[in-house]
């Protein structure tokens, strides 16, 4: 089955380049387009695409508010931050707007295609250096204040050391390494512990983990 994508970029050209090379890809269909931040919701809501490739920067209303409306009334939709801006403040929104990735539009195309395939199934694009940028915007804010967080009571022990590893930005496989597991038996845990928290996905439990305090700068 194809992923269905939706192209949200203000600029014409930009928006077409994208298009174009998207549908000569097999396993991808390009369901519509959106010029600014308002089309990118309407659409998003009526098509329900599996992932909206969303520029940052547009008119009428930007692609970190579009991000925050679309996936607050549409259950199944992920969203690709695209853009040209490499800066920590736009890494640390987009991720808190419930995006599932953020790509630089100066990536090569294999890259992009990979990322939309990968996001689409249900995984995130966290590497390493976003999770680094997530601990140094933590490490300028106070901690949290209260209690333990009400949610992490549901989590396993296990489930609770996979969502300390997690939030170090490892991949499924270095975390089965650092607890011989099986990396399934990770990715099992991975989901068990998403379900229980009800998020999206891995990026969103990595935000989680920080702003609840249960994982702080210099940890690990």
């Amino acid at each position: 089955m194809s992923v269905r994508v939706l192209v949200a970029d203000d600029q014409t050209l930009v928006r077409a380049g994208f298009c174009r090379l998207l549908e000569a890809e097999p396993g991808i269909d390009v369901v519509a387009e959106a010029a600014d931040g308002i089309e990118a919701v309407e659409i998003g809501r009526r098509l329900i695409p599996d992932v909206i490739l969303m520029d940052i920067r547009m008119p009428r209303l930007d692609g970190l508010e579009a991000t925050r409306r679309v996936l607050a009334t549409t259950s199944g939709v992920r969203v690709l931050i695209l853009t040209t801006f490499d800066l920590d403040e736009y890494v640390f929104d987009a991720l808190q707007a419930g995006a599932s990735g953020f790509i630089l539009k100066d990536c090569p195309p294999d890259q992009l295609i990979a990322a939309i395939h990968t996001v689409a199934a249900g995984d995130a694009l966290l590497a390493p250096q976003i999770t680094r940028r997530l601990i140094v915007e933590f490490v300028r804010r106070p901690p949290p204040r209260g209690g333990p967080v009400p949610q992490l009571a549901r989590l396993t022990a296990r489930e609770l050391d996979v969502l300390k590893l997690l939030a170090r930005g490892l991949s499924n496989i270095e975390i089965a390494n650092e607890l011989v597991l099986s990396e399934a038996t990770v990715k099992t845990h991975v989901g068990n512990l998403l379900t229980k928290l009800q998020l999206r996905d891995r990026v969103q439990a990595v935000v989680l983990a920080y702003e609840t305090g249960f994982t702080r700068p210099g940890a690990f």
